[in-house]
């Protein structure tokens, strides 16, 4: 206290100086108006770009949660699509009674593991049996098709990804609904080749490549990628087509793992015609 008393004693003549400009700048404000509005907007300036600053911070904070639940409401919104919907169409003469219900709903994931470099790579989430997760689930983005659920724990699933030797998609050209098989050959995780393509098919580099609606794992029309280039080979009828992803493997965060809910009606009715196919 002694300490703090000498140092105002010292410096008294200072901070009598302080406190007399401190009540001139006060008189002067108060009692002009021009000045008053200009250190007003100078204070409003100040408190503002704290503020923007302060909420800066906290929404880094909150980024985390922020991102949780756009993907959660991204997959509310997605089972809302068209795709999502089977449409129940019905038709007599002229007289027409259509309807949709819910054939697709989706899950939000965070991927928690992921590979590209391996010949079979696999994607790790964290929803599992607890949320409702099945194997052979699709897994998409906003940007296409990622892969397929193989295997399933309470809280975590892993995902056979589309860079897999076994993954097999059905696939077709967007703009002339030829259909196909496309795979990735194990080169490059940006490419993958739609396969079973006729000759006589018209192709164009640009090409949109989707899926199709005769898998029980995707809805349709969910982007795979762009043609890259026609290639022939010899003695085959059809084309081997280099397709470019639009999935970039390399940065996965979050996906959608898509419940088809008419998945077991539709395979049971198509195991009946198993065995007439096989004694053909």
């Amino acid at each position: 206290m002694r300490l703090l008393f000498l140092l105002l004693w010292r410096n008294n003549f200072t901070l009598f100086f302080i406190l007399l400009q401190s009540i001139c700048l006060y008189l002067l404000v108060r009692n002009n108006r021009f000045q008053q509005a200009s250190v007003l907007n100078a204070t409003n300036k100040v408190v503002t770009t704290t503020m923007e600053g302060v909420n800066y911070v906290k929404e880094y904070i909150h980024l985390r949660d922020n991102n949780n639940l756009l993907a959660e409401e991204n997959a509310k919104l997605r089972a809302l699509l068209n795709e999502a919907q089977y449409d129940n169409d019905s038709s007599a003469v002229t007289i027409k009674d259509s309807a949709s219900i819910q054939q697709y709903t989706y899950l939000d994931a965070k991927v928690i593991n992921n590979s590209i470099s391996h010949r079979n790579n696999f994607i790790t989430l964290n929803k599992g049996r607890l949320q409702g997760v099945l194997p052979e689930m699709g897994v998409i983005t906003e940007k296409g098709v990622v892969g397929i659920v193989n295997h399933v724990s309470d809280h975590y699933c892993t995902v056979m990804s589309l860079l897999h030797k076994e993954t097999n998609i059905s696939a077709m050209i967007k703009r002339n609904k030829f259909f196909g098989s496309l795979k990735w050959e194990g080169n490059d995780p940006n490419y993958a080749y739609l396969n079973e393509i006729d000759k006589t098919v018209p192709i164009q580099k640009g090409d949109t490549i989707v899926t199709t609606s005769f898998s029980t794992v995707f809805p349709a029309n969910i982007m795979i990628g762009r043609v890259e280039q026609t290639l022939t080979e010899p003695g085959s009828p059809f084309f081997k087509i280099k397709v470019k992803l639009s999935m970039n493997f390399g940065n996965l965060s979050h996906v959608y793992i898509v419940k088809n809910l008419m998945k077991q009606e539709q395979e049971q009715l198509e195991v009946i015609n198993k065995p007439k196919e096989d004694e053909q």
